[in-house]
């Protein structure tokens, strides 16, 4: 057979400096330079958003060349000579060693969902610097490093969860813990992004007829690419793209139809659909729907945010938008309430750090990649295409006009839902510069093809206006907003929808490592009724916070979405507390600094929003100050306070408040067992006390793929004699590989890495 990794001297070649390579990366560095300057230091009345481009760009690609690059070096050691669990544990299903080029798509489609797109448009609230910092700053040295270890642990350990590592890290105690803080907050992270997709559809059959069509062209690509015409990778995109493009375009023409009109949906029905959908999803071999939705998407995401960069370029959008606002200081803003710190960051979310990143790093990814050292462009490199995502949504947010900006984002108790209502009550915050007029909704709504642009809450209607509003300038004028205003709907839905059903699916995995503890029988992954079983459980519980949402007065987005920023950034201190554990037991000291930092700072940020949202007597911030207003309000009499109209609502509110405020007080407390717990192992492991080594026994692999998203020469020399081979051997497959790595004697396989 030939070799299954290139030698360290032809990597060493491959990487080696030269004075272009150098020019280059002097050019790069001065161009973000030059953009943190003229975002950060410069002051005008306005600024011009290519410099956001400037500023992100040229920081991702520094952090991946050299920071990201660091800690592959010095941390994770890749090693190609041994087999992943997706060569050694195949099973056609859950592992499958899967191209490098689609599992990038696969991953980051399914990291990236609301959060990157949802909370930098209301975080834009508070000005554009401080929500640019932290999405840039925060990704490069927070929020990657975490989705690089958590799927580099993984993969060494059997692709487990971070649940279940953590009990095989922490102990019983401990492992308790992280296991209900994991599984609670996986049911909020996907009922916030299954609202987000209801916000953007409800009322809008155009949306809704889009989406709906992803679906069946993703089964189609997925039956395709397995029995049609295997190995088509770029065939089959092709034709999925041209599907898509179509699935978008269609909508238009049956605006004024009778199904236009059937598909006119409520909030509570779409609800119930992505319930069934994200079981259905969830069940369904990998292959069939979710991955190659999830790679069509990608094509959609990474074209979509690349073609809004270009365009930010040349047209060259002027921002209004003050670099830090008042509500910064005073918490008070319209969309959120809260002060920059920590709401800021908790907003953010998804942008620059994100706990469900490591449910998908320890859940689909690591059965699915080929190589130890594809985990730098996948995890690293994936994270970064989410934080562009997030910086490109910021950018679509602040060039939307600020008055239309806030009626948008208001909720209808605010705004009475009503053209009238809403100038009133924007033309009432005082705000400097901000002068609505109604003719400026009326218009806004007759230009994207919508009745009303009022009150839709949630960011995505939001962020399709801006984007509409920047493309419009480059391509086809006032006329074509609203087919840039659906496209980016559909972009957004497509998004979300595949963090949903990827994040059932690691929800699934998670459930049952737990509950594999007391039934073994759980573990196995391939036991259909018991995956469909803990499906219909993780489903259920989403569900019910789901349809908890869509009827709360208080407008769903609003309330719940600062409790999901807390619950994601409590996760991604479990995840960096895990990580900090298992790299101290390697026998790293200082260099557990790239670990411990972000650790530390999460962990300050997300305790004490978690404080304030548990204890704030303001009724605008605490969940309980809330439940008490409307309970009093009741013994009172009252039967209407706020955006309650009437007493049932009231009594929703209640309800609504008493179980965020639960949840709250549930998350902070297993968050803060484990991370105490996770802090007493790791002072322990450099005190030289010794634990066991939990990492799975090193198999040799039998399979070669390249490392990076481009083969070097050595690379692409390989595949062609893998190529050869396997056309002189066509009857090895993976299944043959499986059974010989695990007949191999121990000792052949401690040599193998």
């Amino acid at each position: 057979m030939p070799a299954t990794s290139i030698t360290p001297a032809e990597r060493a070649h491959h990487e080696r400096w030269t004075p272009l390579r150098a020019t280059i990366w002097i050019v790069l560095s001065a161009i973000a330079g030059l953009g943190w300057w003229m975002l950060a230091v410069h002051r005008g009345e306005t600024v011009n958003g290519i410099w956001f481009v400037f500023a992100a760009v040229g920081s991702y690609l520094i952090g991946y060349r050299f920071y990201a690059k660091y800690i592959q070096n010095k941390l994770v050691h890749p090693d190609d000579h041994r087999a992943t669990p997706a060569e050694y544990d195949y099973n056609g299903r859950d592992f499958v060693p899967t191209d490098r080029r689609i599992l990038y798509g696969h991953h980051f489609a399914a990291i990236a969902g609301a959060g990157p797109l949802v909370g930098p448009v209301l975080a834009a609230q508070m000005g554009y610097l401080p929500g640019t910092i932290w999405i840039i700053v925060g990704v490069i040295f927070a929020g990657a490093v975490q989705d690089y270890l958590v799927l580099v642990i993984s993969m060494r350990r059997g692709g487990r969860s971070i649940g279940q590592m953590a009990k095989d890290e922490l102990g019983r105690f401990g492992g308790i813990a992280a296991l209900v803080a994991t599984l609670t907050i996986m049911l909020i992270i996907v009922a916030i992004l299954a609202m987000v997709v209801v916000n953007s559809l409800a009322a809008s059959s155009w949306g809704v007829w889009s989406v709906g069509l992803t679906i069946p062209i993703a089964l189609f690509m997925g039956f395709y690419l397995r029995y049609l015409r295997p190995g088509k990778v770029l065939e089959v995109s092709g034709i999925g793209v041209v599907l898509l493009l179509l699935a978008i375009a269609s909508g238009r023409w049956i605006e004024n139809t009778a199904i236009a009109s059937a598909l006119h949906l409520g909030r509570p029905f779409l609800a119930w659909a992505i319930i069934l959908y994200g079981f259905i999803a969830a069940i369904l071999p990998v292959w069939m729907l979710l991955a190659p939705r999830d790679y069509l998407s990608t094509f959609m995401k990474v074209g979509v945010i690349a073609m809004l960069a270009v365009a930010i370029v040349i047209v060259r959008p002027t921002i209004t938008t003050p670099a830090i606002t008042l509500y910064a200081h005073t918490g008070a803003g319209p969309v959120f309430s809260g002060k920059l710190f920590p709401f800021l960051f908790v907003t953010i979310a998804c942008g620059a750090l994100s706990g469900f990143h490591a449910t998908i790093s320890s859940g689909t990814t690591p059965k699915l990649i080929e190589k130890e050292s594809q985990a730098r462009l996948i995890g690293y490199g994936g994270m970064l295409m989410e934080s562009f995502v997030a910086i490109m949504a910021l950018v679509a947010a602040v060039c939307v006009d600020q008055g239309v900006y806030y009626a948008m984002n208001s909720p209808a108790g605010a705004t009475g839902n009503s053209v009238e209502g809403a100038v009133a009550y924007v033309n009432s915050l005082g705000l400097t510069g901000v002068h609505l007029r109604p003719d400026q909704l009326t218009e806004t709504a007759r230009l994207v093809g919508e009745t009303s642009v009022i009150s839709r809450t949630g960011g995505a209607p939001t962020l399709a206006v801006g984007l509409a509003t920047i493309m419009h300038q480059l391509f086809g004028g006032p006329a074509m907003m609203s087919f840039w205003y659906h496209f980016a709907i559909m972009f957004e839905a497509l998004f979300i929808l595949t963090s949903v059903d990827a994040g059932t699916r690691v929800a699934r995995f998670m459930l049952s490592d737990a509950l594999g503890n007391f039934w073994p029988r759980l573990k196995d992954h391939s036991w259909t009724l018991g995956s469909w079983l803990m499906t219909g459980i993780m489903v259920a519980g989403w569900g019910s916070i789901l349809l908890m949402g869509v009827t709360d007065p208080l407008g769903g987005i609003n309330t719940l979405f600062p409790l999901f920023g807390i619950a994601n950034q409590l996760l991604a201190a479990v995840a960096l507390s895990i990580c900090l554990v298992v790299f101290a037991r390697k026998g790293h000291r200082w260099r557990l600094l790239v670990i411990a930092v972000p650790m530390v700072f999460t962990a300050v940020i997300t305790v004490y929003g978690s404080w304030l949202k548990i204890f704030s007597p303001d009724p605008k911030i605490g969940y309980w100050a809330n439940h008490m207003t409307y309970r009093r309000a009741i013994a009172a009499g009252k039967t209407q306070l706020g955006a309650a109209k009437n007493l049932d609502e009231m009594h929703t509110v209640v309800t609504n408040t008493a179980i965020q405020g639960s949840m709250s007080i549930l998350f902070v407390v297993c968050a803060l067992i484990v991370m105490v717990v996770a802090c007493i192992r790791t002072v322990q492991t450099l005190a030289g006390r010794p634990f066991a080594d939990t990492e799975d026994p090193a198999l040799p692999s039998r399979i070669f793929a390249p490392s990076g998203l481009v083969a070097s020469p050595a690379e692409r020399s390989l595949e062609r004699q893998w190529d050869e081979f396997y056309t002189a051997h066509p009857d090895l497959d993976l299944e043959h590989h499986h059974r010989q790595a695990k007949a191999t004697p121990e000792h052949e396989t401690a040599g193998a890495s």
